[in-house]
């Protein structure tokens, strides 16, 4: 089993929590990677319901704050619907991910882990104005 330390940041500089993801395979996919870290999250948001979503994507029911994502309603976050959020916001160059300090662009492409293995999921921030 592989413990990956696990990085918030933005281009603003702004940098969130760093936690950690456990996984059991050396190898998986950057996919499968940004896949289980948004059901982790999600999991871990619909076991206390608190009012704001701390996560990589913002949910389709929630409006963005300095504090998350305010939820719109009291009901739970859908993993898989945060799941193929996340992909999309990937593949439109929502948020860059490296793996030990490399950009990984290709969501099939393979990840060999490590116990010191670091990943950075950076989100781009859109400039005032442009």
């Amino acid at each position: 089993m592989f413990t990956v330390t696990v990085i918030d940041e933005t281009t603003a500089g702004v940098r969130g929590d760093t936690w950690h993801l456990e996984i059991f395979e050396e190898t998986l996919t950057l996919r499968e990677l940004i896949r289980r870290r948004v059901f982790q999250e999600v999991a871990e948001h619909n076991a206390r319901a608190p009012e704001y979503f701390r996560g990589l994507v913002q949910p389709s029911d929630a409006e963005a704050t300095l504090n998350g994502y305010k939820l719109r309603s009291k009901r739970r976050v859908d993993p898989e619907k945060q799941a193929a959020t996340a992909m999309a916001a990937f593949e439109r160059n929502g948020f860059v991910v490296l793996v030990d300090d490399r950009q990984v662009e290709d969501l099939d492409a393979d990840l060999r882990l490590t116990m010191e293995t670091r990943v950075t999921f950076l989100k781009l921030v859109p400039l005032v104005g442009g």
